[in-house]
Parts: C-alpha cells; structure tokens; sequence
C-alpha cells in the first residue's frame, strides 16, 4: 500500500512532501529520478513557512508525475482530479494549510507520519477511483 511506502520514507528523514512523491514514485513506478525527487523538498512544512501542506503539495507531484504527458493545459482530466484530491483531503483534515494541520495531527512522538499515511490513503483511494472510471 501507498501509506507503508510514504511511512518508510518519513521515517527515514523524509518530510512530508517527499515522502508522498517518493512514496508515488515507487508505487506507480513513476520512473523519477533523484533530481526530480529533490524538487520537492521545500514543499514540507507548507513551503517551510506554515503554507499549503507539504502532503498535500507531494501528491499533487505525484498526480502530475502520473497524468501529465507534456502539458498540465493539455491534460483534461488534470483539473477534477485535483478537485477530487484536494476536497477529499479538505474532508479529512478540515484545512490545506500546514499550520492548521500541524496544530490537529502533530505528535511529538510521530510527528506529521499520520498526516503522511492519510494523505497516502486519500491519495491511492482517489486515483484508483479515477483509473476504475477511466
């Protein structure tokens, strides 16, 4: 599953951003490489300043890696999807921002890992979601 991928790499010192995207990267053999992998990093902790969540930003990646031939413009399926993603994110956190979600589902003992493994979760949900419609 996704979330036991994500929780290997959180572990091991990954932040929440990269984690989902190596996460992605391993589970839907995205082909990424360690440069395209570090693209992401500054996406954690809500581009480091408490912004959009880092999980949230990975998966977007991921979707991106996943969907996109050439263009976001010429990928028409790109924008529900997202919509999918983002309001079943917003669902289950009641926030996008990092800040908001921190405050709810941060522990001193796990840190943001349950953040990483739902995010996981709503993530392969929604696009296998997709894949069964398409």
């Amino acid at each position: 599953m996704l979330k036991d991928i994500a929780e290997k790499y959180y572990i091991q010192g990954y932040n929440c951003a990269e984690s989902l995207t190596r996460a992605g990267n391993e589970y839907y053999n995205l082909h990424l490489d360690d440069k395209a992998l570090k693209m992401t990093g500054a996406f954690g902790g809500g581009l480091q300043v408490g912004d959009i969540c880092g999980a949230l930003s990975g998966s977007a990646c991921v979707i991106s890696s996943k969907y996109i031939e050439t263009k976001a413009h010429e990928t028409d399926d790109l924008k529900p999807l997202m919509l999918n993603f983002v309001r079943a994110f917003q669902a289950h956190f009641s926030s996008r921002l990092c800040c908001q979600i921190k405050a709810k589902f941060f522990s001193k003992e796990v840190h943001c890992l349950n953040t990483v493994k739902a995010t996981a979760e709503i993530l392969e949900q929604v696009l296998t979601e997709y894949e069964k419609s398409h």
